[in-house]
């Protein structure tokens, strides 16, 4: 089975019990194959934890769901060391973060302290304990949810920690029809109990590493650093977005290539993604909020005034 065939298998068995939600399933994808991390902002009740657990029983994937409150400690995530009085000796005890999908539901309901703890262990992909360091088996994937209309008693994700996840992806409301199919389906069942794993650890990885050869041209790339450039000198953006950004950038790109069965990455493909990757990443300036600017909206105007490259075939 090609990588596109067997992405499309993964999506449609999601899409059995997130129904009518195929372009957002496709985004989470695009985050894994790229090997980044996923944060899905919106409200309760559309699905998201459904979604993430339907993933992870797709992808046959280890998965733990951790529920951030405010009194929640680094060590519920990581792990402790507790003295055993047979050996004489010190145990780690690994904590629900040792494992391939990792639900953060909630995130911003924890103390900066906690959030900090779980952003450190998705960039070093390993956690440090005494002399130890204890290696997150491939592929570890944490995508985690927040709430964007409730903000009592949270602690809002400072961008330098936002940076962080590759991709945002908004669940949002299905459409009438699919919110009627899915009344039909879970009144007798739930779907997620009966579907079966279509891939396995070793597709992810795979993957992942297919994504990494995809092809990127030169034209691509300063594609890419003038769309960095126009939001650093944006009069609407008091923040532009960093070099970390560009390359989350340029993996999706790669994702999006691979899933529409491409060895090489052209324009559309940054087009159609930077707003997912992007605009979590800047912050609104003065100016902007004054005119009712959002992140979204800017990065949309800077995509809409940029040139786009025109790349010859044989410079693909």
């Amino acid at each position: 089975m090609g990588e596109r065939e067997l992405i499309k298998d993964i999506v449609y068995n999601i899409d059995k019990v997130v129904i009518g939600k195929e372009y957002e399933i496709y985004n989470i994808i695009k985050g894994i194959i790229a090997n980044g991390h996923i944060l899905i902002e919106d409200v309760p009740g559309v699905g998201k934890t459904t979604l993430v657990k339907a993933l992870a029983k797709s992808l046959n994937l280890s998965y733990k769901r951790i529920q951030f409150t405010p009194d929640l400690l680094p060590s519920d995530i990581l792990g402790i060391s507790i003295y055993n009085q047979r050996t004489m000796e010190f145990e780690f005890k690994k904590g629900p973060i040792f494992s391939n999908i990792v639900l953060a539901d909630e995130i911003n309901r924890t103390s900066p302290k906690t959030q900090s703890a779980l952003l450190e262990v998705m960039e070093e992909k390993q956690v440090s304990e005494g002399n130890e360091t204890y290696k997150l088996e491939e592929p570890f994937i944490v995508l985690a949810t927040q709430n964007p209309i409730e903000y009592e008693g949270t602690f809002i994700l400072p961008e330098a920690q936002l940076d962080r996840f590759m991709i945002k992806v908004n669940v949002g409301y299905p459409e009438k029809m699919y919110e009627s199919k899915m009344l039909k389906i879970y009144r007798n069942y739930d779907p997620l109990e009966s579907i079966n794993s279509v891939a396995e650890a070793k597709d992810i990885i795979e993957l992942q590493k297919k994504v990494r050869d995809v092809h990127v041209s030169d034209e691509i790339n300063s594609y890419i650093v003038n769309i960095a450039e126009a939001t650093r000198n944006n009069k609407c953006l008091s923040l532009g977005i960093s070099p970390r950004a560009c390359l989350a950038l340029l993996r999706i790109s790669q994702a999006s290539a691979v899933i529409n069965g491409r060895n090489y990455v052209v324009p559309e493909d940054v087009k159609e993604n930077a707003v997912s990757v992007l605009s979590h990443r800047v912050i609104i300036s003065p100016y902007g909020r004054a005119n009712n600017n959002t992140g979204e909206e800017v990065i949309k105007d800077i995509l809409r005034i940029l040139p786009v490259p025109r790349i010859k075939a044989d410079r693909i």
